[in-house]
């Protein structure tokens, strides 16, 4: 083990641009990272996704750490834990479900075709999709979904159609739901 204050002192050495430092200090404490992460879940993720955000928690002790604010390792224990907790609690969220319940369009499921009649039944069979979607959805639903899978967030949707975000986000996911039961159906024909 180190002797007293030498992590403090490799702390100081980091933030003052020596890189050595810094990487002793990453080596020496990986470990607690690695047994700290061990306690947690991250749902949606792993283990190594846990012990990435403990690294970045124990990176930011090294050049946060400030003179005289105690023990190092201590201060360390306490940045890593925060972060890895923070991680957690953003995962638990519903804020990123969008993206994890996402719907593959027929289209991005298809490997690019040379032959010019499969391109052409492929674009008149996206059509129909797209005509029986438009079909199956409220206008609410059908420009929410259109404006979301341009690339807008929920937030500019609904700021762009005056309505709430709440409201929003409710449309884009009936239109998604909607949209899959769509293609299963289509699957099943």
């Amino acid at each position: 083990m180190s002797a007293p204050g030498e992590d403090e002192r490799l702390a100081l050495a980091a933030q003052g641009g020596d890189a050595s430092a810094a990487e002793a200090l990453l080596e020496k404490y990986k470990n607690m990272v690695r047994g700290i992460a061990r306690r947690f879940f991250l749902a949606g993720g792993d283990a190594e996704d846990l012990v990435q955000e403990g690294m970045i928690g124990l990176y930011a002790a090294v050049t946060d750490f400030r003179e005289g604010a105690g023990s190092f390792s201590a201060f360390a224990r306490v940045c890593v834990q925060r972060r890895i907790l923070s991680a957690v609690r953003r995962a638990a969220r519903k804020k990123h479900a969008p993206l994890n319940t996402s719907v593959p369009f027929p289209a991005a499921e298809q490997e690019p075709s040379a032959d010019p009649e499969a391109l052409l039944i492929s674009g008149e069979e996206w059509g129909e999709f797209l005509r029986s979607l438009e079909s199956a959805l409220s206008p609410a639903e059908h420009r929410a979904l259109l404006l979301y899978m341009e690339g807008m967030s929920v937030a500019e949707i609904a700021a762009r159609e005056g309505r709430s975000a709440k409201s929003c986000e409710n449309a884009v996911q009936r239109a998604k739901k909607k949209a899959a039961a769509l293609l299963s159906e289509k699957r099943r024909r």
